[in-house]
């Protein structure tokens, strides 16, 4: 774990509030309390390397202006130990801060010694975990929205675990409750069809229509032929499901593995219902005086807890609805499971449902703040320039298979995290499979892949790196230099801004800039020149770019290249 750049901040406001101490204690200012105020990187470097209010939040509390209050921190500030050389006070009392050269090469040293651990830090706390996503439902193939939600999801699980969190995957399979009697009642009919014709037995309106029924049916009549034409509907629909449900997980199980993403846990919604999770969840809403009866069925009181309507927790038919089982499996997840956080990823069409399952938890004496939901937009594909909707290889709706027959993995991953999940976007397909800068993921790699190129060149000539002193790293102080540097500073920040915002395209982003940024440096300042101090400086700096560079790739399951 990187403590430079931690402790920079901390050690910087622990400065500025001795220097308001000093300055109260030398009369340069009038006595009061010091208020909360902010330490953030400017988007102008003209702007200093960080900058501060703290001089407009004091001057109420201090009963002054804005500028005396900058001065005397100015006046009583000591620098010594917080890697700045000089501040100034700009504008109507900002106070900027310059990082020390001694601060570019105390980073260059940390990302050098440690190595795939730079970037960690124990934010997190080892608080457990669980992000559940995808969670498809197990009925028919995965689709576009669960091929985002698995890129989002598994990359958002990673940089928690990054960030210092005990992280687990999930996937929670609905294998209960309506979606299982139409999809029963699916296949039974394009069974029956199969020996009697569809003008005999038509596809009711209220089911499942995609070839996969069709498909699943067809294998079930080529193994057992007409032998279940002749017993009770109860009887062939179970087997037909027992045939088709382990079938269709399996092909789930594949493909995701494929798109390299693997579960801690798959947990099937049966095994509720079947340990009486469901029916002690009920119970526990039942006791708190929180259900009624009304028209044969149990209602749960949701508006007691702000919802806009109550809902259903047991059917008319004695089936407890979708809502009882999910809250008994949260319930699992906090209570029998013992996790501290539970962050589910869903499609932006649950946003009702947020709320509802939140203060849920706390209905049944959880705490539905723990809940954390991600909601994640839609997902169009595009090629040149038009939507596309069909696999020109199936000529049917295109799942997460097809996609992954037309573009790498590596492409998908990155790309489906290059947007905050709140925010649609737009897949193209042609650019995905570009080899060229266009391409945001090829982009990255080559920056990889192009330093990995200038040190067998170097060796070539016999030339190795080497460990450089504290003042051969002083060397590196152009301003390409200095901007690559202090971006690679802020990796450690970027993951935990990342994890709190549940938002793994900061990342992205970030790893995109840090590609640029060495494009720059390395257009500008040869590497291998004369000065053999400022080479070895240099060779440091590269490989410091290519630590982070293959600590994000690895991080979010995407290949590192040395060369393309």
């Amino acid at each position: 774990m990187s403590k430079i750049v931690n402790n920079i901040v901390d050690n910087l406001r622990k400065a500025i509030i001795e220097a308001i101490n000093s300055a109260i204690s030398s009369g340069l200012i009038p006595k009061g309390d010091i208020p909360e105020f902010n330490i953030e990187v400017p988007a102008d470097k003209l702007h200093g390397d960080y900058s501060s209010n703290v001089a407009m939040a004091s001057a109420k509390e201090f009963k002054c202006s804005p500028i005396k209050i900058a001065q005397a921190i100015k006046q009583s500030i000591n620098l010594n130990d917080s890697m700045f050389n000089k501040l100034e006070i700009a504008g109507p009392g900002f106070i900027n801060f310059f990082l020390s050269k001694e601060f570019y090469s105390s980073i260059v040293e940390d990302i050098l010694s440690l190595k795939e651990n730079y970037g960690r830090s124990n934010f997190g706390k080892n608080q457990k975990v669980m992000v559940e996503f995808v969670s498809a439902n197990p009925t028919g193939p995965m689709h576009m929205g669960n091929a985002r939600g698995g890129a989002l999801g598994d990359c958002l699980a990673s940089v928690l675990d990054i960030a210092g969190y005990n992280v687990k995957r999930e996937f929670y399979i609905n294998d209960a409750g309506n979606q299982i009697e139409k999809f029963a009642l699916s296949l039974e009919t394009r069974y029956l069809q199969i020996f009697k014709g569809e003008e005999s037995y038509p596809l009711p309106e209220d089911s499942y229509h995609g070839e996969d029924i069709k498909e699943r049916a067809q294998e079930f009549a080529n193994l057992y032929g007409d032998s279940y034409l002749k017993v009770d509907t109860e009887v062939r629909r179970k087997a037909l499901v027992d045939f088709a449900l382990p079938k269709n997980i399996e092909k789930m199980k594949s493909d995701l593995k494929k798109y390299r993403i693997e579960f801690d846990k798959w947990f099937y919604e049966s095994e509720l219902h079947k340990d009486g999770e469901v029916k002690d969840t009920i119970e526990i809403l039942k006791n708190n005086g929180l259900t009624y009866e009304k028209d044969g069925a149990l209602w749960y009181k949701a508006t007691s807890f702000g919802s806009e309507k109550d809902e259903v927790l047991i059917r008319k038919n004695g089936v407890p609805t979708y809502f009882a089982a999910d809250i008994a499996y949260h319930r699992n997840k906090f209570l029998k499971r013992g996790f501290d956080i539970c962050i589910d990823v869903w499609g932006a069409d649950h946003h009702g449902h947020v709320a509802r399952m939140k203060r849920a938890m706390d209905a049944i004496s959880l705490d539905g703040d723990k809940l954390e939901i991600v909601l994640m937009q839609l997902v169009r594909l595009v090629r040149n320039g038009e939507v596309v909707r069909m696999s020109k290889r199936t000529g049917k709706a295109i799942q997460l298979s097809d996609l992954l027959d037309e573009v790498s993995v590596d492409a998908a991953r990155f790309i489906f995290n290059m947007r905050e999940p709140t925010a649609q976007m737009e897949f193209d397909l042609d650019l995905a499979v570009k080899q060229e800068a266009q391409n945001p993921v090829y982009y990255v790699q080559y920056a990889h892949a192009r330093i990995c190129s200038i040190l067998k060149n170097l060796n070539k000539e016999n030339i190795k790196p080497r460990s450089c002193t504290k003042e051969e790293l002083l060397l590196l102080n152009s301003d390409e230099e200095k901007d690559l540097i202090r971006h690679l500073a802020a990796y450690t920040n970027e993951i935990i801004e990342s994890a709190k915002s549940y938002n793994p395209a900061r990342i992205t982003r970030y790893v995109i800039d840090v590609a640029t940024l060495f494009h720059k440096f390395y257009n500008t300042c040869r590497v291998n020149c004369n000065d053999e101090s400022l080479m070895q400086a240099r060779i440091s700096l590269c490989l410091c770019v290519k630590t982070v560079i293959s600590n994000i790739l690895t991080m979010f399951k995407i290949s590192v290249p040395e060369s393309m």
